[in-house]
């Protein structure tokens, strides 16, 4: 048997035979074996099952990480699927929308009958005995042929689709108990962690929940987001009348070659939106300041222009300041724990002079509109200038939007607040949903190649610290927003995908974030790819692919 090195973060080296799992090494680890849910092997996140075939370093991913907090949840979500289909044969789980640290399922039951309280009783039931049991959940290769016939036996009609168009020889699945699933990422070594989640009634559903990962020994607490729920809701109906809820119905457009058609229908309904967004604030006769606020690629720039255009058309005339231009000056910017700069925070913003130059503005007066130099970390002045009339209302865009500390002068009357969130209803099939932060990574990962010159590497690289700015400043303010506007079009990541494979797959097994492009790329391997050509020019995507009607 070939003999292999594993190297351990401790330093450690051990000769092996091939053929044996990280499972088989925990105790090379300073950390406890329940702590660790899975490895990275060579950079690359592998499941405690898997056998190791070549030499390199082994490094624990705990619960407490963002990697190991997705497997956890991903775990649970596969026990309740597990759960479920042996307690309502026949039925269909649909995965939906996030919601705080939470899934939100619906169970459509063969006979038809609403989902009953007794029903979410038996799930949470059937889940707890599943944990106790403490079973192992294996990683297993199975032929196309098999796959197919596993599929339609469990009645996963969704992952069988994918098969239509995804067709590799060898398929992955994630196996418990007699039930199986798409393999789309490691899962735990086994039932037995999985004791912290909760399930609770919630809409026609119920929601599953989970641990945070700043808080992994317990259920998060739940903070509901009405508005954010109704955004989604609307969205999954629309998908469920077009026939294309997931990556297989989408790839079936593409393959048809139907899909300028589902473009079109998509780009037209967001349209709508923008269009119903401008009657609202031209119905609320005193708004003067319109504020958009939204996580990092959300489309918040071409979303300020297209809703621009909306207002013309009811009469307005708009006017549109960066929040980015206000910023203090690097000399001033606060530093994290870290010591680094925190361009994410309220404190960053000149908020005293931009009330000075909202009251001037709202006065009738004239002010010189600032912009930020972000090579020499200052704030200048090109001499432009700017005054609102009778007919002209003011959008500003930026991070700290709905937060009323920004400003703190200008009369709730006059403000109306716009929240923009990329959620696709799209799931990769009826147990795997598409998360938001993945799709916004994508757009991102793709923007800075074309506009900012980093690579895919560069971008995973700050990402964390991209989401902890969120968690901080944009997300806690959500129900603050007067409306909510979804900025994913469903058929983006098929377009996108054509621009991120080849820079995800410059990313290195020496590079720490390997392992997510590792991930994003097997991600995106379940869209067929659809032309960039079919983009209308003033989509939001142009934002992120270039070619964009918009001048940025």
């Amino acid at each position: 048997m070939k003999s292999i090195i594993l190297r351990f973060p401790n330093g450690k080296e051990l000769d092996s035979e091939a053929g044996k799992t990280p499972a088989d090494f925990l105790a090379g680890f300073d950390q406890e074996k329940d702590a660790i849910f899975a490895v990275k092997f060579n950079n690359e996140l592998t499941p405690l099952g898997k056998r190791l075939m070549v030499s390199g370093s082994l490094e624990p991913v705990l619960k407490e990480t963002r990697e190991g907090s997705a497997v956890y949840r991903e775990s649970l979500r596969f026990v309740l699927s597990a759960s479920c289909h042996a307690l309502f044969p026949g039925a269909k789980l649909l995965i939906g929308h996030s919601l705080g640290y939470s899934y939100y399922y619906t169970l459509e039951k063969p006979e038809g009958t609403p989902l009953a309280s007794e029903d979410i009783q038996k799930i949470n039931s059937e889940m707890r005995r599943i944990v106790k049991a403490d079973y192992p959940i294996t990683q297993e290769v199975i032929s196309y042929a098999e796959a197919c016939a596993l599929f339609e036996s469990l009645g996963l009609t969704a992952s069988r689709e994918e098969l239509r168009y995804i067709c590799p020889p060898l398929i992955n699945v994630n196996t418990m108990e007699g039930f199986s699933e798409l393999y789309f990422g490691p899962l735990a070594a086994s039932t037995g962690t999985l004791a912290l989640f909760d399930i609770r009634p919630y809409d026609e559903g119920f929601l599953l929940r989970y641990p945070s990962t700043i808080r992994p020994d317990q259920v998060a607490p739940f903070e509901d987001i009405p508005k954010l729920f109704a955004v989604y809701k609307h969205h999954k109906q629309w998908g469920k009348r077009l026939g294309v809820t997931s990556a297989a119905s989408l790839n079936r457009l593409i393959n048809e070659r139907t899909a300028k058609d589902f473009v079109d229908i998509a780009e037209l309904l967001q349209q709508n939106h923008f269009a119903d967004i401008a009657r609202q604030i031209a119905s609320r006769d005193k708004v003067k300041l319109v504020l958009i606020a939204g996580p990092s690629s959300s489309g918040k720039t071409t979303s300020s222009k297209k809703l621009s255009l909306q207002l013309r058309a009811s009469g307005f005339q708009p006017k549109v300041i960066e929040l980015d231009s206000y910023y203090v000056g690097r000399a001033h910017t606060p530093r994290d724990e870290k010591g680094d700069y925190d361009y994410e925070c309220l404190e960053a913003l000149d908020v005293a002079q931009l009330g000075k130059d909202l009251d001037v503005l709202f006065s009738g007066g004239e002010i010189k509109v600032p912009s930020y130099d972000f090579v020499e970390g200052a704030r200048f002045y090109t001499g432009a200038v700017m005054r609102l009339g009778p007919e002209d209302i003011l959008i500003l865009e930026g991070i700290h939007g709905l937060n009323d500390r920004l400003t703190p002068g200008v009369s709730r009357d006059y403000k109306f607040k716009l929240y923009l969130s990329a959620i696709t209803q799209l799931n990769l099939d009826d147990h795997n949903r598409i998360p938001t932060s993945d799709n916004r990574l994508i757009r991102r990962i793709v923007r800075d190649s074309q506009f900012r010159g980093k690579t895919a590497s560069d971008t995973i690289k700050m990402w964390d610290n991209v989401q902890k700015g969120e968690r901080l400043h944009i997300f806690p303010f959500q129900n603050n927003a007067d409306a909510i506007l979804n900025t994913a079009l469903d058929y983006e990541l098929a377009v996108l995908k054509v621009y991120a494979d080849p820079l995800l797959k410059c990313v290195t097994p020496f590079e720490p974030e390997y392992a997510e492009a590792s991930r994003l790329l097997h991600f995106l391997n379940n869209f067929l790819p659809i032309s960039s050509q079919l983009v209308p020019g003033k989509s939001i995507i142009r934002e992120f692919i270039g070619g964009s009607d918009f001048s940025y």
